[in-house]
């Protein structure tokens, strides 16, 4: 799937999510949500990785936890780029791809 097509849905989710627990997304909102979706990917590294508790989850429970909030991460990153009207293709062009060796 194309970036912009995974962006497209992922904001239908967003917006009826929103709609439905009434929450304003405002630009502060989808920084700040980022930084949640961070703070719980990083408690599901730690965990995996046996650096913090693994509250009675097996091995395959804390991989499964690791790789869902790493798809919330990206899914809020995406939000964020729409919100704000960014083409992320572009920037990581511009950004990373210029290093890329020849």
């Amino acid at each position: 799937m194309h970036i912009n097509d995974l962006s497209e849905h992922v904001e239908a989710v967003s917006a009826f999510y929103a709609e439905r627990h009434d929450i304003d997304r405002t630009g502060d909102w989808f920084v700040l949500k980022l930084n949640e979706e961070v703070g719980e990917l990083t408690q599901a590294y730690l965990a995996r990785e046996g650096q913090a508790r693994d509250k009675g989850r097996t091995r395959d429970e804390l991989e499964t936890d690791f790789r869902s909030e790493l798809a919330d991460v990206l899914a809020q990153v995406l939000l964020i780029a729409r919100r704000f009207d960014v083409d992320l293709t572009a920037e990581v062009e511009r950004k990373w791809l210029v290093w890329k060796p020849s």
